[in-house]
């Protein structure tokens, strides 16, 4: 059963993978024509699907709780732009789940803040298009010699603005 139910949601997967990229007007239309069928018919196996089990079993509560839901899951066939999951909002907050206990051993007030500091210039750095890595180790080599009422010029995308502008032209 787990088999057959990842089987479809795979295939729903591969019509994103196969529209991603393309306009939303496109995206709703190859929703709307492929996505849409796939998900009407696991609609359908679901309900059959619950009704042969104990009401009370996790994988039954696990299929109502989706069937309660049906209409929000829908949203994406209905609207190019919306995203089928929303795995990209996930992976944005993994650093700070992740995080979270280390940011509880940062020793103090300031050096709590100093982390602050450093993961906003990483963040900055990928937002721009610029390795972090290659970021800091280039700051740390230069900041000891540089005057601190310039220091805006250690910033990611004044450090590296060839890979900002072109973060920007995208």
């Amino acid at each position: 059963m787990a088999k057959e139910a990842l089987d479809r949601i795979g295939q729903l997967y591969a019509v994103e993978q196969e529209i991603r990229g393309r306009s939303p007007a496109e995206r709703r239309e190859v929703r709307h024509t492929r996505s849409r069928p796939l998900l009407e018919s696991l609609f359908a196996w679901l309900k059959t699907t619950v009704s042969k089990m104990s009401r009370k079993s996790d994988v039954a509560l696990a299929i109502q709780y989706a069937l309660g839901r049906w209409d929000a899951l829908l949203l994406f066939c209905e609207d190019g732009r919306v995203e089928m999951d929303n795995n990209a909002a996930e992976r944005a907050l993994r650093a700070v789940a992740l995080g979270r206990k280390n940011y509880l051993f940062a020793g103090s007030d300031s050096g709590g803040e100093r982390a602050a500091a450093i993961y906003s210039l990483i963040g900055s750095a990928k937002l721009n298009g610029i390795d972090p890595e290659a970021y800091l180790t280039s700051v740390l080599r230069t900041i000891a010699d540089h005057p601190v009422k310039r220091i805006e010029q250690l910033l990611p995308w004044n450090m590296f603005p060839r890979a900002a502008d072109s973060v920007q032209a995208a």
